[in-house]
């Protein structure tokens, strides 16, 4: 029997448009309420989307008079914790924006709730369902390239959003680097072990923190991860999904973020003596069946709730990337490598 979900929206700005679009294509989902600091706002998306339910401007009040068993949280960063919580502790499952909390300490509490209510809280983690990298993580856990040894990641786009991120002290690595952390974390299927990282905000930064980062991590592989980024880069943009090289021990995986990932792997046959060796390419095989971005994560997370098992973002795998993020603003702040696993062991 397909469970009917009665769900609770909470933040009504411009990425719930998202959220609620594909809420309205599922049979099993109810929107029961919308809620949001300024009420014009959640009215606003109701109106926007023909919605008839509650509009509140607070969560808990909303999930009792709604009788809510899921709650989306769709909030700014700073947020998250106040909303997660009261859902967990009200009986709400949760779907949330990322990063699942603005500090460890959040992260770990939210872990800890989760499992002593029982409950879900599931991490939107949208670009990890693409079919491209789906295809780089099975070209390289087939072993084309051999053993991984490092795994770098490009990010350099220039948006000018306004708002909440051009206040931030850390926009580039708290709002946005998480993905591609993230992303490092599936392609390698490894854990983060430790980071250095140095943030800065070059000139002609429009963001009032640093937007600009270069971290090394260690990974529980032994591969190397480098992320270097930029937030405030005008002109020759990346992919928002990066542009990734992936180097093993026979060859080279190449990912520019938006075609199809290959690789060049050493040919074989006798080459002893040759300067340069000579290489044969390898195009993936792109053919990962799911939805792209938020709808192939928000698939994903009920697909979880509906067998009873851990979302693939469940908080207690994300909050490894959480440790990503924070772990490198730490070492930022201190000038010193970190150790990551205290932060989520």
């Amino acid at each position: 029997m397909t469970t009917k979900y009665q769900i609770v929206v909470t933040g009504c700005g411009s990425m719930a448009n998202v959220w609620v679009e594909y809420l309205l294509k599922r049979e099993d989902c109810t929107i029961a309420a919308l809620v949001d600091i300024k009420k014009e706002y959640a009215q606003a998306m109701a109106e926007r989307h023909q919605l008839a339910c509650g509009i509140y401007t607070d969560v808990e009040q909303a999930i009792k008079e709604s009788g809510a068993n899921l709650v989306m949280d769709i909030t700014i960063p700073a947020s998250h914790f106040q909303v997660a919580t009261a859902a967990l502790r009200h009986g709400c499952s949760v779907f949330g924006e990322k990063p699942m909390a603005a500090t460890m300490a959040e992260a770990r509490e939210l872990v800890q709730l989760a499992e002593r209510t029982g409950g879900s809280l599931s991490v939107m983690q949208n670009r990890r369902y693409d079919a491209n990298i789906r295809a780089l993580r099975e070209l390289i856990h087939a072993g084309t390239i051999g053993r991984v040894g490092y795994v770098g990641a490009d990010f350099f786009l220039g948006p000018h959003f306004g708002g909440f991120r051009d206040a931030m002290e850390s926009p580039l690595i708290l709002d946005m680097a998480i993905h591609t952390f993230d992303q490092a974390r599936l392609i390698t299927g490894a854990d983060p072990v430790s980071v250095y990282c140095q943030e800065f905000n070059p000139p002609g930064s429009w963001y009032a923190g640093n937007a600009s980062a270069i971290c090394i991590y260690e990974m529980s592989d032994g591969t190397v991860f480098c992320y270097r980024g930029s937030w405030c880069a005008e002109g020759a943009p990346t992919s928002w999904e990066a542009s990734w090289r992936v180097t093993g021990e026979s060859g080279t995986a190449i990912w520019d973020g938006e075609g199809a990932p290959y690789a060049e792997i050493v040919e074989g046959g006798d080459q002893a003596g040759k300067f340069l060796r000579a290489h044969t390419r390898v195009d993936a095989d792109v053919n990962w069946p799911g939805q792209r971005g938020h709808a192939g994560c928000l698939d994903e997370m009920f697909a979880a709730l509906q067998q009873g098992r851990p979302a693939e973002t469940d908080c207690r795998d994300n909050i490894k990337s959480m440790a990503m993020v924070l772990g490198a603003i730490d070492s930022a702040k201190s000038g010193q490598k970190v150790d990551l696993r205290s932060y989520w062991s």
